[in-house]
């Protein structure tokens, strides 16, 4: 039973990992061959649309909700009850997404055909109706890789990201520099890409279902108590995840509201600072959220604290010096990653995202402060306090945004988003800490605060130390200096190891490594 546990887990590992990769690869090529222009601004702004969708009735509050339902019913009732449990779940889902999609297209149709627009917003609309489809096609790949995990099979589901990715870079390696004479044109072809990738996604799953024998007939029948049960549970789900997601197309359409080439110079900054928040926090709150609800079940309130304690202290070990190096090398890693010699990535694009990333940066502490948060109070079987906050803080980071666009100047107002969302997060765990220490006693947050006092004065010495590396190895640390992509490799990888090794020096000298187990 272990070994199996252990292999699942190193699989689905692999595939997260295997596409997050691949993910960055990808970004680099869209920053090669459209840079921070109007056309891939467009597109970043229509594609979370679907994503917005995707996070609603797929993924995570999907996963939650229909995997424990049809591991029961599998279990107790046999295969053909769980085809036709999915059978009700698909035609619903289906239902609601092709009329989503089917009355969405037809009012673009009108809106371009019969529309005034400006620039911007004209060139947005051509390609959200062209990816708006994604959303049916992505939403029903997330309900078969649901049913696959709920049947144990989890190869498949965490790979099938990958296929996007392969897709998408197939498309712009061999369609990007040679179909259209435009740019909007060549993001065209990118969209119509990935309208293709969602169709392969959906079809590779139904091989897979055939073979575990589920096959499931479409049947509207709704009334069923488990259907209802399956809607119950993705509510509040989806209602959490979906008021981040609101924020963040609200955020991108802010930022075409700013400059043309705002959105396109946060989407590659958050690719950046998402990196380490996916591969550290994101997993450690998937893992924490079922120790957390055992802990509560036995109401061993003391024992789910001090998990939370040790959970938050590991994690701002890392990410606390994460975010300061981000901060502190912001430029030379934009222009390593996505400064490429012949490319649409201009020294100005680098500059534009390199400012939104170091006001991205410190947002890695509380992002990540709020994926353990959360499952604490999922824990006590609390869905709605997150939900409610999260509302105040959409209001909140909305002031903050037009704010800041209205105030700043203009090559700062995107940068101006970024620390709205930094501050919005932080108020948001606040907030959630404070009731937290309501609901369920003293979190211990005094202890945190003194080791989280001595990272942040190591991570200072660190940053110090990292950003005078450049000019002791005589300008290997970015183009500007000279220096080709080999140099700036060599400039920032030795920016870190040193970095790194004065953190790691100071942590073991101010002993930080040792969790306070005391309140």
């Amino acid at each position: 039973m272990k070994h199996g546990i252990f292999r699942s887990t190193m699989t689905v590992s692999l595939g997260t990992g295997l596409s997050r990769i691949l993910g960055l690869l990808r970004e680099i090529l869209m920053a090669y061959y459209f840079g921070t222009t109007l056309a891939i601004s467009a597109f970043n702004v229509a594609f979370r649309i679907p994503n917005l969708f995707r996070r609603l009735f797929g993924e995570g509050a999907l996963s939650a909700a229909l995997v424990p339902v049809l591991t029961k019913t599998t279990a107790t009732e046999g295969l053909d009850a769980t085809n036709r449990l999915v059978g009700r779940v698909i035609t619903l889902l289906g239902v609601v997404l092709l009329s989503i999609v089917l009355l969405g297209v037809a009012g673009l149709s009108v809106a371009i055909a019969y529309g005034s627009w400006g620039e911007k917003v004209t060139a947005v609309l051509p390609l959200l109706r062209i990816v708006l489809p994604y959303t049916f096609f992505i939403c029903m790949v997330a309900l078969c890789m649901a049913i696959l995990n709920s049947q144990h099979r989890f190869a498949l589901p965490a790979f099938t990201p990958v296929v996007l990715n392969l897709i998408w870079i197939a498309v712009l390696l061999f369609l990007g520099a040679r179909v259209g004479a435009t740019m909007a044109e060549r993001i065209s072809v990118v969209a119509w890409g990935v309208l293709v990738a969602g169709a392969v996604q959906l079809a590779i799953q139904v091989p897979a279902l055939y073979r575990l024998g589920v096959r499931p007939r479409l049947s509207f029948d709704w009334s069923d108590a488990k259907v209802k049960r399956i809607l119950l549970l993705m509510g509040p789900a989806a209602l959490g995840m979906g008021i981040h997601q609101i924020n963040f197309c609200l955020d991108g359409i802010l930022a075409l509201w700013a400059a043309e080439w705002a959105p396109a110079a946060l989407t590659f900054a958050e690719r950046l600072v998402y990196l380490p928040l996916g591969i550290f926090a994101t997993a450690l709150g998937t893992v924490l959220l079922p120790t957390f609800s055992r802990q509560a079940m036995h109401e061993d309130r003391s024992h789910m604290l001090a998990t939370f304690r040790v959970a938050v202290h590991n994690l701002m070990l890392v990410m606390v010096p994460a975010a300061m190096g981000l901060l502190i090398l912001a430029r030379p890693i934009v222009d390593l990653v996505y400064t490429w010699q012949g490319g649409a990535f201009t020294a100005q694009s680098s500059l534009l995202t390199a400012r939104a990333l170091a006001f991205y940066a410190p947002g890695l502490v509380v992002f990540s402060l709020y994926k353990l948060l959360v499952p604490l109070f999922y824990a006590i079987e609390d869905t709605r306090t997150p939900v409610r906050v999260g509302a105040w803080m959409v209001l909140l980071n909305l002031i903050l945004n037009i704010t800041f666009i209205l105030l700043w100047p203009l090559e700062f107002k995107h940068a101006g988003l970024a620390l709205a969302t930094v501050l919005a997060s932080g108020a948001n765990c606040i907030c959630l800490g404070v009731i937290l220490r309501s609901r369920v006693g003293p979190m211990g947050w005094g202890r945190m605060a003194g080791s989280l006092q001595r990272m942040l004065l190591a991570a200072l010495a660190m940053a110090w130390v990292a950003s005078r590396v450049p000019e002791w190895m005589q300008g290997l640390g970015g183009p500007a200096a000279g220096g080709g992509k080999l140099a700036q490799l060599i400039g920032v990888s030795a920016a870190i190891a040193a970095g790194l090794a004065v953190y790691g020096a100071l942590v073991a000298v101010l002993r930080i490594a040792r969790c306070p187990k005391t309140v």
